[in-house]
């Protein structure tokens, strides 16, 4: 295929001419696994960059913006390109926190393969595990690389051992590390690698004449007849069988040809060892790309619907169809603008062209009805491929490629480039609930309405990331996928968009209500400058059934109250019920009725106003007299957690007053613990979970209703307020 792709010498990116010449590849693997690294070593095998660490401005070739060069590490998806014997390799580099699955997510939108990378002196998360399933539903074809060989602690053999446990029997080793000595060894233990830990080189499992351990012979023989088993040739799997005499170099084409159609359809999952600091094993990495993953026109488009809801059928992947992309990323860049990570299904983008932006909105898919959050025409500006924060110009992007856009005006992160003629909208990848929140203020007032635009600019940007703006507690809260998620926020507001920001204690939104009849007597008399101000009323107060709303009963006999200040007393009831009744909590009442039994008023002095601060005070006294409850929120809990972990997760459930409604087991090792649990005790539930399971539980949560707050925990919500 070295006809289909070309590689420019002046530093340009390499171009394909037909979509069967692109593999897009997503990196996926736990924190300090190597992932960026390993991406870099790939690059400077293939010549794009002179040496490791050559990028000048302090950023790696996966950093996409200011924040993530401070932090040195990933937290936006980003992508790099090279050229491999005639194959453009599109690397598509994701983080490793579970913060930032959003991320990664979008990441597996653009691409058509997986490479899960795990470290050779680390075990494997249950986060990774779990992403790897992810990618099983899909059928996302995957390989693993080991890499930090050369780490004081490197143990190959447990890695193996550990990627088959975690991804299952199908993940097998196609190379084995050498030491200095040339010898291939996979011995249980520790993997003994010379002085330093430094592979020599690989040595195929599939063509290997040299002379293996017993251990290594046998993983041989296991990962031939994976293959041939896969690969349901019978002609093959009867001459390895039966023994037959086959030429060496005959039986290792057709494995290779056997194990190329096996990988495409993701039913074989190969281990290729990597050494990033020495490049041992980068060259191997990037054959199994090229030979065995599969091309954008081998993997399925995303659903795509027109603007009323219809499915639209017949789209491949075509550079002369129907224009489909879809952005995975936007960001914001203080010198060139909003910058837009696209990747193309269909057609083709031409630079200075008009397109159609498509947003999505939850529900619509499958429906006749309307779709957008937005709906415009744009055009498209400097088309260029990626390589970290540095742009290579584009003259085109075909359908199968990944580039950035520039100056797209209407497009945010998920939505849908289309043509004009024929607007679509793509199926959106589905996204997680952030479920931490974080109650925020400005430093100075006047930030205010500043804070309000760059945090909308956030979101846009982050689909992980919501916004709130409480109006019963009157807090900005941002819902984060958790602690780091949360800093990366506050960091670029801080940084981005100069905004300086404090975290205050979330408040919950309570209420209150009469715990029991009560009678109140409301009065307001007051004489000013010749004029004054005269009313009067009795009211009782009852507690109904929760969800009943507020009840206004008139009682009134004999014209105590005349007709037309009736209306004002409920008024002012309705404005107290509002406001509270416990002084500086101003939580609302709900759930009441109020009767108005008597009053007084002033042939001259009674006015609407004067009733309404009558009918206020009245209920403020009754509240006195009776008893009032403060109400809490109760949400409706999932928690999904490992069988060995279920008792110590329903026993902080219980710490936190929650009523455990039972348990259902969920997959093999799995169980799922539904609760209700109160809102105040699922503030920083989501961080508390994770550190309990390690990573390896998650949680749902929806509003259930209201109840009485218990009096210790009242007295504190009082007080806090």
């Amino acid at each position: 295929m070295a006809d289909k792709t070309t590689t420019p010498k002046n530093g340009a990116a390499p171009t394909a001419a037909d979509p069967a010449a692109i593999r897009n590849v997503v990196l996926i693997g736990p924190p300090g696994s190597g992932k960026t690294t390993l991406v870099e070593a790939m690059l400077v095998a293939s010549g794009v960059l002179p040496r490791a660490g050559s990028i000048t401005d302090g950023s790696t070739v996966c950093d996409y913006d200011d924040v993530e060069i401070r932090q040195q590490r990933s937290v936006g998806v980003a992508c790099a390109s090279l050229a491999h014997d005639g194959v453009k390799i599109n690397l598509i580099d994701t983080p490793g926190y579970a913060d930032f699955i959003g991320e990664v997510r979008a990441g597996l939108r653009a691409a058509d393969c997986a490479l899960f990378v795990v470290a050779a002196n680390e075990d494997i998360d249950d986060a990774t595990t779990a992403l790897w399933q992810e990618c099983s539903r899909i059928s996302m074809p995957r390989a693993v690389v080991v890499t930090k060989l050369d780490h004081a602690r490197a143990d190959y053999p447990a890695s193996l051992a550990a990627a088959r446990a975690s991804f299952g029997e199908k993940v097998l080793p196609l190379y084995l590390p050498t030491g200095t000595d040339g010898s291939a060894r996979l011995d249980e233990g520790e993997a003994k690698l010379g002085p330093s830990h430094e592979p020599a080189g690989l040595v195929a499992l599939l063509a290997t004449e040299r002379s293996l351990t017993a251990e290594a012979e046998q993983r041989r023989g296991e990962l031939i007849e994976a293959i041939i088993e896969e690969s349901e040739d019978e002609s093959l799997l009867e001459r390895y069988l039966g023994g037959e005499a086959i030429d060496q170099a005959v039986l290792t084409g057709d494995l290779e040809r056997a194990l190329d159609e096996v990988l495409a359809r993701g039913s074989f999952f190969p281990v290729i060892p990597a050494c990033s600091s020495s490049g041992v094993g980068i060259s191997e990495l990037l054959g199994v790309i090229t030979a065995g993953f599969p091309a954008p026109p081998e993997h399925r488009l995303p659903e795509a619907f027109s603007p009323d809801g219809v499915a639209r059928a017949g789209l491949s992947c075509d550079p002369t169809g129907p224009l489909l992309a879809e952005v995975v990323r936007t960001t914001s860049d203080p010198y060139v603008g909003r910058v837009s990570l696209v990747r193309v299904f269909s057609g083709t983008i031409q630079p200075d062209s008009g397109i159609h932006v498509s947003g999505h909105c939850t529900g619509f898919f499958g429906e006749a009805s309307g779709h957008s959050d937005h709906d415009e025409d744009d055009r498209i500006g400097a088309l260029a491929f990626p390589l970290g924060r540095q742009q290579r110009p584009a003259t085109a992007v075909m359908a199968g490629d990944i580039c950035t856009v520039g100056r797209l005006s209407h497009a945010e992160t998920g939505d849908t480039l289309s043509d004009k003629a024929e607007p679509l909208v793509c199926k959106p990848w589905p996204m997680p609930d952030p479920l931490l929140p974080v109650a925020v203020i400005p430093h100075a007032k006047t930030d205010e309405d500043k804070l309000a635009v760059g945090l909308a600019r956030l979101a846009a940007e982050d689909p992980s990331l919501r916004i709130e703006r409480n109006p019963e507690t009157h807090q900005t809260v941002l819902w984060c996928m958790g602690e780091a998620h949360s800093g990366i926020v506050l960091d670029t507001l801080a940084n981005r968009y100069a905004i300086a920001v404090d975290t205050v204690a979330l408040r919950v939104a309570l209420r209150e209500t009469f715990g029991s009849k009560a009678k109140g007597h409301g009065r307001h008399v007051k004489q000013s400058g010749g004029h004054g101000q005269y009313a009067v009323c009795d009211v009782e107060v009852e507690p109904l059934t929760q969800g009943s709303g507020f009840e206004f009963v008139d009682r009134v006999v004999g014209g105590a109250v005349p007709r037309q200040f009736i209306p004002s007393v409920e008024k002012g009831v309705r404005a107290q019920m509002e406001r509270g009744l416990t002084g500086v909590s101003g939580y609302p009442v709900v759930d009441i009725r109020v009767t108005l039994l008597d009053g007084k008023a002033h042939s001259v002095d009674s006015s609407d106003f004067a009733f309404q601060m009558a009918g206020a005070a009245a209920l403020r006294d009754a509240a006195t007299t009776g008893r009032v409850q403060l109400l809490e929120p109760i949400d409706d809990v999932t928690v999904l957690v490992p069988d060995d972990l279920v008792g110590a997760a329903m026993g902080d459930l219980a710490a936190r007053r929650a009523r455990v409604l039972g348990t259902d087991k969920v997959g093999i090792d799995r169980t799922c613990v539904k609760a209700e649990v109160p809102q105040t005790e699922l503030i920083r539930y989501a961080v508390d979970l994770r550190s309990l399971t390690h990573g390896a539980g998650s949680f749902t949560r929806g509003f259930a209703r209201y109840e009485p707050l218990p009096e210790s925990a009242a007295a504190h919500a009082t007080s806090s307020a």
